[in-house]
């Protein structure tokens, strides 16, 4: 997952490949739930792993669940139904598929065992509405106490010292989140032991399909609901959750909205395949694929995946009532940048109590980008403007902002993504799976150089700079090295120039948070070795070497972007890089670097002797023949003899800002 401030995608042309989806958010946190409920064990296969996963997974640690992983599956020993820890303090993030439900068990559990639970969040999950469902509870009896905004967490839930009053139906609000409803279907099975408890739907429910999703998994885990259309629903006498041994979870179909419309919108060639959801899934938001038909999709499906193509293009403007997929609706708005017309999202009006308010947010993000936008309380019209323009996109800690905006850089203009990270709420590795699929004119992506001489810190500093971006690294220094290093473990001799090239041309090298790799050794600490050195610098001086070595450092060149450091980076490798360093100390100064950095290792050293070598390597280096040591006529010229990597960073980081277009 991207940790960095902000990701920077370059102009994106097109797509292909296949993605396999994590699991479903909406049903991996109902698994749990539910398992956790169930007397016995429950396997749960395929569970998604995310910030919101993650939060239900500690709470159910904390009122006793064992919890044990076998591999990729998790073994689930629930409570029976019964209390294990009867006073807690839970924190649920800003996971409305755990803070809702979980209020709803523990309210119920409470009032009938005796209990004292506070159930928190994030400071935007006390923005996000609960008073419906703390109403229809307090209509049972339960005792709910909001420690704040009235209707809002964070809540304590107690015991109340009466019976619970389920005779009557308890009425709850449909019209502003179906979580409230599904809240009380996954946790009135706990107390319907002496008569049928029925729910009734006040006003139009909205998003029906997750109220479906929670009747399938209550039929998986042993409960048979009765239903009357979506006004009534009813929990039969003696209901009690069974496990079902083992479950697995499908694919996210709204994660899927994102690689369905990418392939309607660059998939030209070959199709965009996904795995993980198809025709056979129970998630509403499979219905997603209908929508992106209508603006011109390609699909074809079965049992476990979809495939789309690129079909009508531009894209065809659409007017759809999205109270079916609410969530992967997203996703069309940001569609509307590649149709013709205008394209109208309504019946959203959940959007607002989400993450975040979605329908202000997507609107003031696609102004941004040019896009024409109008909102209503539970509508949004797009219209795509002629040209985009390159925007930063504010994701409101919002995943679904985050993943659908970035579909916006396949129109020619790069596109920041502020705060990549919040994908970690469902998607935790949602950019290294596009990346994996998308194409780009190698031109398109950017880098950064890093040159210099010996011991100036480059590589440090070369390092440090790809990490804040979210860049690829490339140290050429390694490259070199590498081949010298499986030049000697195979006996060539340094002489040899067809050999070693044959070396260079097949070099299994990539690194891996700045460490190098051989395949799958680390080889840090081998390349760092004083004979690998001095066998790199006799290697590096052979014309074929260097070419073959040209192709593979060519070739760090990859989505989003690539920082390379070395002595002729500038110069001969990347000459069209955006921005050039040429970082420089001080003979003496890097004398003194390198020699801490033997006496760290146990190697003796002398800094005299030290200094007289780098400034005899320098001189070398300078009046090589072959691609000298020398700053690029636009580079950046950065003495860091008095400077700490923090303070380099800055400076670099400030003048590659400057040449980006985000104002």
């Amino acid at each position: 997952m991207y940790t960095v401030p902000f990701l920077d995608l370059p102009p994106l042309r097109s797509a292909a490949g296949t993605v396999r989806l994590p699991g479903s958010k909406s049903i991996s946190n109902r698994v749990l739930l539910l398992a956790g409920l169930s007397a016995g064990t429950t396997v749960v296969h395929d569970l998604l792993d995310s910030d919101d996963t993650q939060v239900m997974l500690e709470a159910l640690r904390v009122l006793g669940c064992k919890l044990e992983r076998d591999g990729e599956a998790l073994h689930v020993t629930g409570l029976g139904g019964r209390l294990a820890t009867k006073q807690a303090k839970l924190f649920l993030g800003n996971a409305g598929t755990a803070m809702r439900p979980l209020t709803a068990a523990l309210a119920l559990l409470a009032a009938t065992q005796g209990g004292d639970f506070e159930l928190s969040g994030v400071a935007r999950m006390h923005e996000r509405p609960i008073g419906d469902l703390v109403d229809a509870l307090r209509q049972l009896g339960c005792a709910v106490d909001c420690l704040g905004t009235e209707g809002y967490p964070p809540l304590r839930l107690h015991a109340s010292g009466q019976a619970l009053q389920a005779a009557q139906p308890i009425r709850v609000r449909g019209d502003v989140s179906s979580q409230f409803l599904t809240a009380l279907l996954l946790a009135l099975p706990l107390v319907a032991h002496d008569g049928d408890i029925a729910v009734e739907v006040q006003g139009e429910l909205i998003s029906k399909p997750y109220v479906e999703i929670t009747l399938n998994l209550l039929a998986r885990f042993g409960i048979a609901v009765r239903r009357e259309g979506w006004q009534r629903f009813t929990i039969p006498q003696g209901s009690a959750y069974r496990s079902p041994g083992r479950i697995h979870v499908e694919g996210d179909a709204s994660s899927a909205s994102y690689f369905i419309a990418l392939g309607a919108i660059a998939a030209d060639g070959e199709p965009v395949r996904i795995e993980g959801v198809g025709t056979d899934s129970i998630q509403g938001d499979i219905r997603f694929v209908e929508a992106a038909q209508a603006m011109g999709a390609q699909v074809a499906s079965g049992p476990g995946w979809i495939e789309v193509k690129r079909g009508r293009w531009p894209l065809q403007a659409i007017t759809l009532d999205c109270n079916h997929i609410p969530d992967a609706a997203m996703t069309l708005a940001v569609m509307a940048l590649y149709a013709t017309g205008t394209t109208r999202l309504s019946n959203i009006a959940s959007w607002r109590v989400k993450e975040t308010d979605r329908i202000a947010a997507m609107a003031a993000e696609l102004r941004k980008l040019g896009a024409g936008v109008v909102e209503g309380d539970d509508f949004i019209e797009v219209t795509p403007p002629a040209a985009l323009r390159p925007a930063a996109i504010h994701t409101y800690d919002d995943h679904r902002i985050a993943m659908c905006f970035s579909l916006a850089a396949f129109k020619g203009v790069p596109v920041r993504i502020l705060d990549p990270k919040c994908v970690g709420k469902t998607f935790p590795d949602y950019f290294e799976a596009l990346f994996d699929l998308v194409r780009t004119p190698v031109e398109a992506v950017p880098v950064l150089t890093v040159d210099g001489p010996t011991a100036s810190g480059k590589g440090t500093l070369a390092s440090a700079v790809a990490q804040a971006l979210g860049y690829h690294f490339l140290d050429s220094g390694a490259v070199y090295r590498a081949t010298a290093l499986s030049a000697m473990r195979i006996g060539v001799a340094a002489g040899d120039e067809a050999s070693l090239a044959r070396i260079a041309a097949t070099l299994p090298l990539h690194f891996v948070g700045g460490d190098a790799h051989l395949g799958s050794e680390n080889v840090a600490e081998a390349l760092r070795a004083e004979d690998v050195g001095a066998m790199a610098s006799k290697v590096s001086a052979w014309p074929a070497v260097r070419e073959a070595l040209r192709q593979l450092q060519l070739s760090f060149r990859r989505v989003p972007g690539l920082v390379a450091d070395g002595r002729d980076m500038g110069t001969v490798i990347f000459p069209g890089a955006e921005l050039k360093v040429f970082l420089t100390a001080s003979a003496a100064t890097r004398a003194e670097r390198r020699y801490k950095q033997l006496i760290s290792k146990g190697i003796p050293a002398n800094i005299s002797t030290l200094r007289t070598d780098l400034e005899a390597r320098d001189a070398r280096d300078q009046n090589r023949s072959v691609a000298p040591l020398k700053p690029a006529q636009d580079a950046l010229l950065l003495d860091n003899s008095a400077l700490t990597v923090e303070a380099s960073m800055e400076q670099v980081l400030t003048a590659w800002e400057q040449r980006r277009p985000f104002g």
